[in-house]
């Protein structure tokens, strides 16, 4: 689940209803990235707080989902500004980080070029992300509305692609029947 901003109550809100792990968004700092997975672990390797809720069951299945919690969830962290893209080094060295997610079109914002996803400085930006992601062998997603560019970020080595959001297909869909009915002559 992609929590709304980078809190102790969202994260717990989230894993104690169940989810698999999180997306943390607008990670810029080694501190937000220790604090998003230290959030999410319980101790001795995070704060996560202890409590009965849906994801042990409500307390049926506590000490399984406890017990194996830390490995199983995953820690996903959204690099999207360029303070993150300067501070990469040190975000990436953060134990716990399951992937890292690049958010281009906040990306080329930070930039003062918003929706320039194609720019040179903004490539050169996620060309660092990728090169750091693959020297520390932590997965790399990225999100796209093009099915060309999903296709070209897997032959880069991209793991994940998150392709559209839910309004574009159905818009797409809707435009597409409502051109087909315009050629029915009645």
């Amino acid at each position: 689940v992609r929590i709304p901003n980078n809190e102790d109550t969202w994260i717990k809100r989230v894993l104690e209803l169940g989810a698999d792990g999180i997306i943390v968004p607008q990670v810029n700092t080694l501190e937000q990235a220790s604090f998003a997975v230290s959030s999410a672990k319980y101790p001795p390797q995070g704060t996560r707080s202890v409590g009965l809720a849906r994801a042990q069951g409500h307390g049926l299945q506590f000490q399984e989902y406890v017990s194996s919690a830390n490995e199983k969830l995953s820690v996903i962290l959204q690099i999207e500004h360029r303070t993150a893209v300067d501070n990469l080094e040190d975000i990436l060295a953060v134990e716990g980080i399951d992937a890292i997610i690049i958010g281009p079109y906040d990306l080329s914002a930070s930039f003062g070029k918003p929706g320039q996803i194609d720019d040179p400085e903004v490539l050169a930006a996620m060309d660092k992300i990728q090169k750091g992601c693959q020297s520390k062998n932590i997965p790399l997603g990225i999100f796209t509305m093009s099915e060309s560019l999903g296709k070209k970020y897997f032959d880069q080595g991209y793991r994940m692609v998150s392709l559209g959001i839910d309004i574009q297909f159905l818009w797409s869909s809707a435009k597409a029947a409502l051109e087909a009915m315009k050629e029915v002559k009645v």
